[in-house]
């Protein structure tokens, strides 16, 4: 027998038909790819192609409006003068925006003083990588973080699709901890790491947003923060902290990140400048300033040990990405806070738009009439609705090809089942007249689907 005749025989890998053609069974696949729950983002976006003129409410895509293409060259331009007046060497500007890069970015300097600006976050250049996004800084975490099979991540429930993603890519095995209206509680924490090391393996790392989470839009209150900073000293856990909403607040209403909070090097951050100034450019960052000790009593930070996993996913950032936001940036003077305030005040309207037209079209004084409610967050791009009927894939496909109104089923943010009867509504890109249009036509839905009294 052949080693093709073998793997025929055993179901594993590639298998040629008569006609010679090789093909898979996507169940010997990776379980991450074989996994259907792994398919939902596809999913969502090929529905809003499939019914283009359908209102969507699926993603949390930042707001078009504020973008210049005549700022793409000026950016890059402020930073090489940047670069420039620093006493770079020409040559090696040309280099940098021409070759490849360093692994770990180039811009650490102009993202540390960002930080230490907008969050009050004090770390080296050398504690921070720059990535491709929050998706590479998470993967990047993660393989460095799980050592061991045994090794469990906890992470909030519902939580983003990206942090699922990524663990199951990694075969991490994940323990999901349900949040209430106010984030995810610290004794809950607490409790599951102490259930996952009754079950003789090991917690090593909770994640959640503090800030407008996705899906939920809850804010975790500063004594909780404080807490759960306390539960992971006690229980030994690494926080990973993501923040990609967090210069969305109200005025007067910003705050504390956790790593700013932080004093014994507990949290890993993860930040990205897609929502906040380029989504375009694709890049984030992630803040390792644990110390790691190596042969010979070394010690280096925890992100240049990480830039070895960097190394081997993508190499390294894009050049022109970094010299974008190097530019912004600068230009700005590292602070990002005020020049997000206007767009900070049209996320506001958005979402205060859709609550009133929930409101309008759902009173909540006939809840028991209509049997819809909703959660109201103090800013982020996401509300949640609670209907009478199971808000899955299909009934979303249904609702956008029979309503002309799209958006995200809750259940596919749920780590362990949950949500069933629950919607996610992005309303970041969307005018004020279009929500409005969009929840018009979600309530024709809604109130046309049978609730389900079972």
């Amino acid at each position: 027998m052949n080693a093709q005749q073998a793997d025929a025989t055993s179901g594993i890998g590639p298998v040629a038909g008569a006609d010679g053609l090789v093909s898979f069974d996507r169940d010997r696949l990776h379980a991450g790819i074989a996994d259907p729950e792994m398919d939902s983002m596809r999913i969502l976006s090929e529905t809003a192609m499939k019914f283009p003129e359908a209102m969507s409410f699926s993603s949390g895509a930042p707001h078009d409006g504020n973008h210049d293409l005549s700022k793409l060259s000026y950016y890059i331009d402020r930073y090489i003068k940047h670069l420039e007046e620093r006493g770079v060497p020409q040559q090696r500007i040309t280099r940098l925006m021409f070759q490849y890069g360093p692994v770990s970015g180039f811009i650490q300097d102009e993202v540390a003083r960002m930080l230490k600006h907008d969050e009050n976050i004090g770390v080296a250049p050398e504690a921070i990588m720059i990535t491709h996004g929050f998706q590479e800084a998470t993967l990047v975490a993660l393989r460095g973080l799980f050592a061991s099979s045994d090794d469990v991540l906890l992470t909030v429930s519902p939580a983003y699709v990206g942090i699922r993603g990524a663990a199951r890519m990694l075969d991490i095995p994940i323990k999901g901890i349900t949040e209430g209206p106010d984030g995810i509680d610290p004794e809950d924490v607490a409790a599951a790491a102490r259930a996952v090391r009754a079950e003789g393996k090991r917690p090593v790392a909770v994640y959640l947003v503090p800030d407008f989470s996705n899906p939920s839009g809850t804010v975790l209150p500063l004594e909780a923060r404080r807490r759960l900073l306390e539960v992971a000293a006690e229980e030994d856990l690494v926080i990973l902290e993501d923040n990609p909403y967090g210069l969305f607040s109200r005025d007067g209403e910003k705050m504390p990140t956790l790593k700013s909070l932080d004093e014994h090097r507990r949290v890993i951050y993860l930040g990205s400048f897609a929502k906040s100034a380029f989504p375009g450019a694709r890049l984030g960052y992630l803040i390792a300033d644990q110390d790691v000790t190596g042969a010979g009593g070394t010690t280096r930070t925890l992100a240049q040990e990480l830039s070895k996993a960097k190394a081997m996913y993508t190499v390294g950032s894009s050049s022109l990405s970094q010299a974008v936001i190097g530019g912004i940036l600068v230009d700005h003077d590292y602070d990002l806070i005020s020049p997000t305030r206007e767009l900070a005040a049209v996320y506001l309207e958005r979402l205060e738009t859709t609550l009133e037209a929930l409101a309008e079209h759902f009173p909540p004084a006939r809840y028991a009439e209509h049997g819809v409610r909703w959660n109201t967050p103090r800013g982020g791009f996401f509300v949640v609705v609670e209907v009478g009927f199971e808000a899955d894939l299909a009934a979303m496909e249904r609702s956008a090809r029979d309503y002309g109104v799209s958006w995200a089923p809750m259940s596919m943010f749920y780590v362990e089942g949950g949500g069933g009867r629950a919607l996610r509504l992005g309303v970041s890109n969307l005018k004020p007249e279009d929500i409005r249009t969009g929840i018009a036509r979600l309530a024709r839905f809604i109130s046309e689907t049978p609730r389900d009294r079972g």
